[in-house]
C-alpha cells in the first residue's frame, strides 16, 4: 500500500502545485508492468485529493499495455503480464530494466530494447474548470 500511496501522492502534488483545484475530468494511466493495485491506488488518490482540498468531477483510471521497441531491428512489440510468471512480474515491478533479462525482440532475438509505454504512472488528461 505504501507504493500506490507514494504514486497517488505524486499526482495530487502535481495538481496542486499547478493551481488546480476544481477538476472536471483526470485520466490517469498505470503502467502494466508497475503491477500497481488499482484498487489500492484509487482510494490512496481518493483520501490524498480529499485531504488537500481538490474536487475531481470524473476520474478515470486506465491500464497502460506493455509497448517495446528493439534497438537492433526496429520491431515495435507488446508484452502482457499474463506471458510472466509471478516471480519475473515481482522483478519488474521493483526494477522495470530487469525486463531484458526475461524478454527478447521476438523479430531478431535481441535484448537490446526500449520501453516505450507501460510503466509507471501519468497523467493522461486533466481539464479544469
Amino acid at each position: 500500500m505504501v507504493h500506490e500511496w507514494a504514486l497517488a501522492e505524486s499526482i495530487v502534488l502535481f495538481l496542486e502545485n499547478n493551481g488546480f483545484r476544481k477538476i472536471k475530468t483526470l485520466k490517469i494511466g498505470l503502467g502494466i508492468l508497475q503491477s500497481v493495485d488499482k484498487e489500492i491506488f484509487n482510494f490512496s488518490l481518493q483520501e490524498l485529493l480529499k485531504d488537500k482540498g481538490l474536487i475531481v468531477e470524473t476520474l478515470e483510471i486506465v491500464d497502460e499495455n506493455a509497448e517495446l521497441v528493439c534497438n537492433t531491428c526496429g520491431f515495435r512489440w507488446g508484452l502482457s503480464p499474463e506471458s510472466m510468471n509471478e516471480a519475473v512480474k515481482e522483478s519488474i515491478h521493483f526494477v522495470p530494466e530487469s525486463i531484458h533479462a526475461f524478454a527478447k525482440c521476438p523479430k531478431c532475438g535481441s535484448r537490446d530494447f526500449s520501453i516505450i509505454q507501460g510503466r509507471g504512472v501519468r497523467i493522461i488528461e486533466v481539464t479544469a474548470e
